[in-house]
């Protein structure tokens, strides 16, 4: 179990990451220009760990100004293979109380204007994301999170399973858009997600979220709309939740990987590898080179 190599995407409030050994802090660089921070790399366990702060530490981005692409370009480079995705989401269901967990295992994108794809300028992929998350690693994170739950004794609960609607922000929903939403059948909603999981499976690295419940949105007649004091403070109380949940999480992740991502570019890449433009070979040689060598 020497050789895991595990990506952690740090969502708002959680800006670093406990008992990281032999830490070290790395600035990649990528085709994609430079990701949200520095990528901070060390041990959990005998696991190697790579850390990144999707907002950059002191919360510095708003979500459509991240630039996905070079985060994920940059966990790829450096080996990640699983990536541990943590976002604060608002509930839009009433059972989904501020405070729970939720391990999601699909989306509703609705941003626009993020790229959402590697590829283009002279290569094109259609990679598929039916199944958008990691069956491995969607478990495993349950079994975590409801074993921190059950020893915490927080009150919290976990739901395994549910549907992500990601909007653009940076401001919350209308009224109006929140119900809509509920009537799509969402089950939580953030900023966050997309690009991120798509381009997770372009990378080939497998992927799941921990959504961490906040607020009501502002669907629940019953509750004061959402304002950013209430979230952040149940937003620090999830913070040492995950954290404490990556911990056991990361013990479980097997060595081999071996999941839906891992092969998702073979027999993706439509392009005649004759009329992929060096450029393009360069660009996306941490991506393609075992497919166009």
């Amino acid at each position: 179990m020497g050789n895991r190599v595990i990506g952690v995407i740090g969502g708002s409030g959680i800006y670093d990451l406990d008992g990281l050994r032999d830490l070290e802090e790395v600035a990649v660089d990528t085709p994609f220009g430079a990701p949200s921070d520095r990528l901070l790399r060390g041990k959990l366990g005998d696991a190697v760990v790579v850390f990144l702060s999707r907002h950059g530490r002191g919360h510095r981005m708003h979500p459509h100004e991240v630039n996905y692409r070079a985060n994920l370009f940059a966990l790829k480079t450096l080996g990640v293979e699983w990536v541990l995705s943590l976002s604060a989401v608002g509930s839009m269901r009433v059972d989904i109380r501020p405070g729970d967990l939720v391990v999601v295992d699909q989306y509703i994108d609705r941003t626009w204007g993020r790229p959402s794809t590697f590829f283009g300028d002279g290569i094109v992929a259609h990679v598929s994301f039916g199944d958008p998350v990691s069956p491995i690693l969607s478990d495993i994170l349950y079994q975590a999170a409801v074993e921190r739950s059950r020893a915490g004794g927080g009150g919290e609960r976990v739901h395994r399973g549910g549907t992500y609607v990601c909007i653009n922000g940076p401001q919350f929903s209308t009224r109006a858009e929140s119900h809509m939403y509920r009537k799509f059948g969402v089950d939580v909603i953030g900023m966050t997600a997309m690009p991120e999981a798509k381009l997770a499976r372009e990378a080939e690295m497998s992927y799941a979220t921990l959504a961490l419940s906040t607020d009501y949105d502002c669907w629940h007649e019953s509750e004061e709309e959402v304002s950013v004091e209430a979230v952040v403070a149940i937003m620090k109380k999830n913070a040492r939740l995950a954290r404490e949940v990556v911990a056991l999480a990361v013990e479980r992740i097997p060595e081999r990987h071996e999941c839906i991502a891992a092969n998702a570019l073979r027999g993706a890449i439509m392009t005649d590898p004759a009329q992929v433009p060096a450029e393009a070979r360069r660009r996306l040689q941490a991506l393609i080179g075992r497919y166009l060598s």
